[in-house]
């Protein structure tokens, strides 16, 4: 059976996350204890016994969501499930790396590990947010942002009617109160730590850089779809495109369309959470995606 993955970013974070196929397959087992041994913690313990805001720290979620969504897949994978293409939300293209064979799972875990300490950091010593505006076209949100005095921008294009904008706090509220002005549907505060996905995050960036460049990285086995353009990824540089990645718009609902005319039209969300199944059903008809969690959601897609 082939399928495509999509492999969702921060925000899906929950207890409990991951413990179902943790107790159940032996695969996601080995992926949970590669994770402890690779972050210094018991990270079977910061998903299944944290509390909701533990587990929301940026520090925290990202190992967490990543770790998750590698033993969902390994699970998948122990029943004979294959992907033909994947791609992941934001913090989730580390994830579609790693299962497209361009990271190993314990290069994964490092980078990932450093990359949530790293946006931590730049969380902490900058007054950075996020909101998400509903049902105004992305154009009219885009000129909102660049009349906007102050840095925001838009970050993440989620599916039509949906695009979330990000940068300095003040500025993002003014911009908020302007799309709705603007006859937005609502203009609401994301509960993250940061101004993502913009040049907040550049010094935190470049770090992650000089880091990515102690790991070795391959070529993928799949095509793999990026955030930064929407389209199949072909670089050779990793490091300056991971730079890269963690300072750009996520192009979500583009990438999905380039898979959805690439053929791609079956997927499955494998990790936390349905956002992605979600903006699935918004994006397209002719795409169809199922959520893939627990175990009885791995049983089920596997059959």
């Amino acid at each position: 059976m082939k399928v495509s993955a999509f492999f969702p970013g921060q925000g899906a974070q929950h207890p409990g996350m991951g413990q179902s196929v943790y107790e159940n397959s032996a695969a996601a087992k080995k992926v949970f204890d590669c994770a402890s041994e690779i972050a210094g913690q018991s990270v079977s313990d910061l998903c299944f016994s944290s509390s909701k805001e533990e587990l929301s720290r940026t520090v925290n979620s990202q190992i967490a969501i990543f770790t998750c969504s590698m033993a969902a897949l390994a699970a998948l994978q122990e029943r004979g499930v294959e992907l033909d293409a994947c791609a992941g939300f934001s913090l989730g293209e580390y994830t579609a790396l790693t299962a497209a064979g361009v990271l190993t799972l314990e290069d994964g875990l490092r980078l990932v590990r450093r990359r949530g300490e790293l946006m931590q950091e730049a969380a902490d010593s900058t007054d950075g947010c996020m909101a998400a505006v509903l049902g105004l076209a992305d154009d009219i949100v885009e000129d909102i942002c660049s009349r906007t005095e102050g840095l925001v921008l838009p970050v993440n294009y989620n599916c039509d009617g949906q695009l979330v904008i990000a940068g300095e706090r003040t500025a993002v509220d003014l911009a908020a109160a302007a799309c709705k002005e603007a006859g937005a549907r609502r203009a609401m505060p994301l509960a993250v730590s940061g101004g993502f996905h913009t040049p907040l995050m550049a010094p935190a960036a470049a770090q992650l850089k000089e880091f990515a460049k102690s790991l070795t990285f391959s070529a993928p086995t799949m095509p793999l779809y990026t955030n930064v353009t929407g389209e199949i990824l072909a670089v050779t540089d990793y490091p300056s495109y991971l730079e890269q990645h963690m300072v750009s718009p996520v192009r979500w609902k583009h990438l999905v369309h380039r898979m959805i005319a690439d053929g791609h039209t079956e997927a499955m969300e494998i990790g936390v959470g349905k956002t992605l199944t979600n903006f699935s059903r918004r994006i397209s008809k002719e795409l169809t995606c199922k959520t893939v969690e627990t175990m009885e959601n791995v049983i089920s897609a596997a059959e």
